[in-house]
């Protein structure tokens, strides 16, 4: 994650757990997750304050939460007592063994890591799955050039091929765009099978 982005998370873990808390998981992603996802092992990558892992694991998924920000897994760990719940990081994900889950779950998160790093933190994400697993994708669509909020969270501008080109190996189930329901930004979201 870009390094002032992470920092903002870490400084303010607790207005952002809070903020997102009182927001739940939109329909849209619930739908989703009920219509692609498979019972099995899932990982929620960029789990924050844990809110999407929870619900995954009430709903039949058994979910690691992993996330970059030590401030935010432990508020995670606070509010959602029964996650299981590891610090680590895209691209590399050090500790999280590939090849296991049935479903990955990556909610608005590439959009702030360097652009560099997405192509490779997609393949990571894909290499995390079994064979014919689920993979989730979203992110913030911000055009021309990359963008950073009033906190400094950086919102990167990077051609979509990026995501395409590290997805090599799975099929595109979905492809949409939509509007947040919390933030009012566009969101792309995608779901493809490995192959």
């Amino acid at each position: 994650m870009d390094l002032k982005t992470l920092t903002t998370y870490d400084q303010d873990a607790e207005h952002y757990a809070q903020e997102w808390e009182s927001q739940p998981a939109g329909d849209d992603l619930r739908e989703t997750v009920k219509k692609f996802f498979t019972q099995g092992p899932t990982i929620d990558v960029g789990c924050g304050s844990g809110r999407d892992a929870a619900w995954l694991c009430a709903n039949g998924y058994p979910t690691l939460g992993v996330d970059a920000s030590v401030g935010l897994l432990s508020q995670a760990h606070a509010l959602h007592p029964e996650l299981i719940l590891v610090h680590s990081a895209l691209p590399e994900l050090p500790g999280i063994e590939e090849h296991h889950y049935e479903n990955v779950l990556c909610e608005t998160v590439i959009m702030h890591l360097p652009v560099d790093l997405i192509e490779s933190s997609v393949h990571k994400l894909l290499m995390l799955l079994k064979s014919q697993g689920i993979l989730y994708l979203s992110w913030r669509v911000t055009e021309h050039q990359d963008r950073r909020d009033e906190k400094g969270r950086l919102y990167a501008s990077f051609d979509e091929r990026i995501v395409i080109n590290g997805l090599v190996g799975a099929q595109l189930l979905m492809d949409e765009k939509v509007v947040s329901q919390s933030s009012g930004k566009i969101i792309r979201r995608i779901v493809v099978r490995k192959d």
